[in-house]
């Protein structure tokens, strides 16, 4: 009687290890290698493969998704001559020109300079999660409930209290310490 072992799971099998006569590991085991990595991990790699550092603002499967690419384009070549074609400027123009850029830049405000439409969302990331923030025309919706200010959904979010320009990104350290030189020079004057 024929005896059944336990049958493959879906795709595996598809990243295979073979050898080479080097002794040098394939690309699939080096990509193989990367999935279990945490973020430091893939920095290291990063620098090793590709020299320099990654981008830090990068969440950490992104930064695995662009080094396998880019080890991946290394190993077995990038995107052919008609792709990048297709991908960049057309002939006689500059990347430089604005009807060239596939999305305007904005520049949103608020009472702190930033200014916000109803309906943009603003994205932070927490916690390895994203989290979504809709602005409406009177406040904030953030995980199906109504906040009146960013501050209250950073609170929220994290348990501390926090600026919530600063929390999402809208707000630098800088742009608070010369609104706080501002302010008291403004005070100053006054008396």
């Amino acid at each position: 009687m024929k005896k059944h072992g336990k049958s493959p799971a879906v795709g595996e099998g598809l990243l295979c290890a073979k050898s080479r006569p080097d002794g040098a590991p394939t690309l699939d085991n080096t990509i193989a290698g990367l999935v279990d990595l945490d973020a430091n991990g893939l920095c290291l790699q990063w620098r090793n493969h590709l020299g320099g550092t990654p981008p830090v603002h990068l969440p950490r499967w992104l930064l695995l998704r662009i080094l396998v690419y880019r080890i991946q384009a290394a190993a077995i070549g990038g995107l052919d001559k008609e792709t990048l074609r297709l991908l960049g400027p057309p002939k006689g123009q500059t990347s430089d020109a604005p009807d060239t850029q596939p999305f305007l830049a904005r520049t949103p405000a608020t009472r702190e300079g930033v200014k916000l439409s109803a309906g943009a969302m603003l994205v932070r990331e927490w916690e390895g999660k994203l989290e979504r923030v809709m602005v409406l025309e009177k406040g904030f919706a953030w995980k199906g409930e109504t906040y009146r200010s960013l501050s209250q959904i950073a609170n929220a979010m994290t348990g501390t209290t926090w600026n919530g320009h600063r929390f999402f990104g809208l707000r630098t350290a800088e742009s608070m310490r010369s609104a706080k030189v501002n302010q008291d020079s403004r005070e100053a004057g006054s008396q």
